[in-house]
């Protein structure tokens, strides 16, 4: 038997992990950061027409949703007829006042009168219920109206 033994070859040096825990951190603070939590939970069908002649709004500029369409498969107990929804509620076309005032209060006042109401309504819903919204925000003297659709071609919205 040998005194000495043979060195062995020690393969890779092991992997410094010293900074892993920075990394880690850092792309936590990334993904937070860069999220964005969505606002409202839809609770209506919103299949938007499209158009071939959109334009993009300003993000500078404060936009409130207001969704019309038949309530989606989670909320038919709310029956089969097109529905408001604001926020995340049902509403009555006699809430759309009150939800524009609410909206314009939680603005700063610089920004009021650049509030624009954008409309998202699903391309099944009969302008009836879109007129009567329509005329609740003249009375309230809202104005800036935006109709929100898909990019695409018009023709494909005839059925």
């Amino acid at each position: 038997m040998s005194k000495f033994k043979k060195k062995k070859d020690g393969g890779l040096a092991p992997i410094n992990t010293a900074s892993l825990p920075d990394i880690v951190f850092m792309l936590l603070f990334f993904f937070m950061v860069a999220t964005v939590m969505r606002e409202n939970t839809l609770k209506i069908k919103n299949v938007l027409p499209q158009a071939d002649q959109i334009e993009k709004l300003d993000k500078k500029n404060p936009v409130s949703y207001i969704y019309i369409g038949k309530p989606s498969e989670n909320y038919k107990k709310f029956g089969n007829q097109p529905k408001i929804q604001l926020n995340d509620n049902f509403a009555d076309i006699s809430d759309v006042a009150g939800f524009v005032a609410a909206e314009r209060a939680s603005l700063r006042e610089e920004l009021v009168p650049f509030l624009t109401i954008a409309l998202k309504i699903d391309k099944k819903v009969n302008m009836g219920i879109v007129g009567d919204v329509k005329q609740e925000l003249r009375e309230v003297n809202a104005l800036k109206i935006n109709y929100t659709t898909a990019s695409g071609d018009a023709l494909s919205n005839i059925e």
